[in-house]
């Protein structure tokens, strides 16, 4: 059984090995990386000498992150995924939307919020005035869990690392959490009920942050969009933004 790698230097070597069972002998590396990578591989110690740990909170660029998810191996999802998927929209946004994890569509394309749900949420981002490209969208996970069942505590805590990254470098004025395990995720397991929640102004790292029901929650439940479009309402005054009066 393949060892799982612990960190970035082990999630390359693990790569690197899959790459060679493969048969591929040969990999381009850019200049940049290779530098970057040359002073981490000579300060690693012995394999047998590492401890487990977290997702690195180094900072550096989007794709950076997403190029250390797409190796990760830090919980089981990573053994059934077909793609990893960071997220993806406007590095610089004033509005985030985060969800609880990829399904099939976003699995298969490496993309978030692609499916039914995601096209119920474009419908909401364009009633809000926004574009996709003009927001970010993530998850709490970046791998689909079997099923599309929800995301364990230990799942969530082997991910939600890549997802601090991306909030400190995006700086979004405003996130909306979409669904209980959003919410779980950003504020820990004890936040409440997201029918009791959703509406209510949280802070997360000093970012006004508003819990709402997921899009896949409104394909079952039609009558909730009009709390979700409360909710976007009152995003869009915090924001200091026209509201506009027809919903999604």
């Amino acid at each position: 059984m393949t060892r799982a790698a612990t960190g970035p230097v082990d999630q390359l070597i693990e790569y690197v090995e899959s790459l060679k069972m493969q048969g591929i002998t040969r990999c381009d590396v850019s200049p940049d990386t290779l530098a970057r990578l040359t002073p981490a591989a000579s300060r690693a110690p012995t394999r047998a000498a590492r401890k487990p740990a977290a997702p690195s909170a180094a900072g550096g660029t989007l794709e950076e992150i997403a190029e250390r998810i797409a190796v990760c191996r830090h919980c089981g999802l990573c053994e059934t995924r077909t793609k990893t998927v960071p997220g993806q929209g406007n590095p610089k946004p004033e509005l985030m939307f985060i969800g609880e994890g990829p399904g099939a569509d976003e699995d298969k394309q490496g993309l978030a919020f692609v499916g039914r749900a995601g096209q119920l949420l474009t419908k909401i981002i364009e009633a809000m005035g926004f574009s996709r490209n003009e927001v970010f969208i993530g998850n709490i996970v970046k791998c689909r869990p079997p099923g599309n069942r929800t995301p364990t505590q230990d799942e969530m805590e082997a991910c939600l690392p890549y997802l601090h990254e991306q909030i400190a470098i995006l700086k979004p004025k405003v996130i909306v959490c979409l669904g209980a395990t959003a919410v779980k995720g950003l504020f820990g397991p004890d936040v409440g009920g997201i029918t009791k929640i959703r509406g209510q102004w949280k802070s997360f790292e000093g970012i006004d942050t508003m819990p709402t029901y997921h899009p896949a929650y409104l394909l079952r439940n039609p009558a909730g969009k009009k709390d979700v479009w409360a909710d976007m309402k009152a995003v869009l005054k915090r924001m200091n933004r026209p509201v506009p009066t027809k919903s999604a």
